[in-house]
């Protein structure tokens, strides 16, 4: 249970410090007048590559008889349906909830309103990742 409990910790500091790269990149790009979907991508695919990395050397054990190659590639395709779930969850928040919510329009900008669904949605990614990783990805302990 304590190895557990460090390898979640691990992944908050890894998840944190990628989820800075992925907000800072949607926000930045966001600014500069990209498409809040284009920008959550870019900012997605960036934090991902630096994720696996540090995944990796920080957090899970690889599986010994699983190949690099494959190993990134399965990482990848987790990822992508993880990065469908990050765009879902925005496009939700800001293409049905915050278009059609004249209270939350008042409230806050478009731009206030594509970050909160951004946090929401990397905080319902973060569990998807840390759980399918750790299934398909990690050595099984004895």
């Amino acid at each position: 249970m304590k190895k557990l409990f460090m390898q979640i910790v691990k992944f908050g500091f890894v998840g944190a410090f990628c989820f800075v790269i992925d907000f800072g990149l949607f926000n930045g790009l966001n600014f500069l007048g990209v498409h809040y979907l284009i920008s959550g991508a870019v900012g997605f695919i960036v934090s991902v590559i630096v994720n696996y990395i540090l995944s990796f050397k920080f957090v899970f054990e690889r599986k010994e008889d699983l190949d690099r190659r494959a190993e990134f590639i399965i990482f990848v395709v987790l990822s992508a349906i993880g990065l469908g779930v990050n765009e879902l969850f925005i496009w939700l928040s800001m293409d049905v909830i915050y278009a059609n919510s004249p209270f939350l329009q008042n409230l806050m900008g478009e731009k206030l309103a594509a970050a909160g669904g951004k946090i929401f949605a990397t905080a319902v990614v973060m569990v998807y990742n840390f759980v399918t990783r750790k299934m398909f990805l990690e050595k099984k302990s004895k």
